[in-house]
């Protein structure tokens, strides 16, 4: 292995120096190895399969974003032109696709470096997005900065942090995971403080996805698997006191259970009837792109929120199928990078793209299971398709480490070829 040595250092090695996963690691963070400039741009060790899949995504996503959104130039609370909101998601998706492409060539010990630090500063947006003059308010809620044109949503970014966090906690408490002051007890502090401002804006969707990625994490960095148990028994009843407690959450879930009811169908239940309606007329095939009569004003959200009813209506169970299956795969190859990377004791880096498959997998479940009825109706778009340009941003850098997390891997085993 001194060759192998040897290339990564650039120099000689020294007498009886062996290879060890995590010597390699600490030579390609090093000077001239991976974070350098020439290993950020190794672009030919990257997955190619999975950029294939990623772009796939993006572009259907903005092919459908486009169908749905069409019939809302007719629409006197927009006063738009037809390809008004497929221009905004071309310019999100160039700006989303230049942030990941520096997020790229950032090494991993760097962002596991700052991991705390962007924790709190994702915090600190929390708070100020609810500040009057500041956070933006819309359908009941405060969710949004205004930056000129655009709109950013804080909650969405802090999907990203909560990645970068649950790893590096992980990590620094490798040796106190199982005991519950050490262990766990910071982290679910930590949560709270989140849970209470997103509840602030309110925002219960992206609250439920940033548990699920923290408690994945933990469950995967080895946390005792009673305490886990418990852990999860007390966030469900958590989730229910807090549905339970708000009148207008709480008719939203009878809604669910029936949604055609004469005081559902109209009301509560009128989005989900209608999405329903979209996949019933789509079939087996569709009606055809562009032919859907659910977005003519009928489905609300149809190009954010709902975007998986007008495929199914337009491309049928087929083309949803296939959708589902590129988002199986992508969230199982995340987890294949992850296992990876902690064969080869780069556990931070491991765990971040386990939390981004998390991430990609359970938002992307809870977006189809609500358009298809499985679950109640929820907020959350589906991640690379929908309309948002924070969603798209912030997916889009998660994209971006977990191809990182593969190109330093790859290189690794290949001897710290990539440089």
């Amino acid at each position: 292995m001194s060759g192998w040595l040897l290339r990564l250092r650039g120099g000689a090695p020294r007498r009886g120096e062996r290879f060890t996963p995590r010597a390699a690691t600490l030579a390609l963070t090093g000077a001239g190895g991976l974070g350098g400039a020439r290993g950020a741009a190794g672009f030919d060790r990257v997955d190619a399969t999975l950029l294939m899949v990623v772009a796939g995504l993006l572009m259907f996503g903005a092919v459908m974003v486009y169908s749905a959104s069409i019939a809302l130039a007719d629409s006197p609370r927009y006063n738009v032109t037809p390809t008004h909101f497929l221009m905004r998601h071309a310019m999100s998706m160039l700006i989303a696709t230049c942030a990941a492409a520096a997020t790229f060539c950032i090494p991993l010990a760097h962002w596991e470096r700052v991991a705390r630090w962007g924790f709190l500063a994702g915090v600190l947006l929390l708070v100020v997005v609810l500040m009057p003059g500041i956070g933006k308010g819309a359908l009941g809620a405060r969710r949004w900065i205004a930056l000129g044109p655009l709109n950013f949503q804080p909650s969405e970014l802090m999907k990203l942090a909560c990645v970068l966090y649950a790893a590096d906690f992980t990590v620094r408490k490798q040796d106190t995971m199982h005991d519950f002051k050490k262990g766990f007890l910071p982290m679910a502090g930590a949560m709270a403080v989140v849970g209470g401002l997103l509840l602030l804006q309110p925002d219960l969707g992206a609250f439920g996805v940033m548990v699920a990625i923290s408690m994945g994490i933990l469950f995967l960095g080895g946390v005792n698997g009673r305490l886990f148990a418990a852990m999860t028994a007390a966030l469900a009843v958590a989730f229910m006191t807090v549905i339970w407690t708000s009148p207008w959450r709480r008719e939203r879930i009878f809604a669910y259970l029936d949604p055609w009811s004469a005081d559902n169908v109209l009301g509560r239940g009128y989005q989900l009837s209608h999405s329903l309606i979209a996949f019933g007329r789509g079939e087996w095939f569709g009606v055809g792109l562009g032919a859907s009569v659910e977005k003519l004003h009928y489905l609300p959200e149809a190009h954010t929120d709902f975007i998986v009813a007008v495929i199914g209506e337009e491309l049928g169970l087929i083309g949803v199928l296939a959708v589902v299956f590129a988002y199986y795969w992508l969230t199982r190859r995340a987890f294949e990078i992850g296992r990876q990377a902690v064969a080869l004791d780069r556990t931070f880096s491991g765990l971040v793209a386990q939390g981004v498959g998390l991430w990609i997998g359970v938002q992307a479940f809870i977006n189809i299971g609500v358009a298809t009825g499985l679950l109640p109706t929820k907020g959350l778009t589906l991640p690379l398709m929908s309309y948002g340009g924070s969603a798209l941003l912030s997916t889009m850098m998660a994209l971006a480490l977990l191809l990182r997390v593969d190109l330093e891997s790859r290189a690794l085993m290949r001897g710290g070829a990539a440089r």
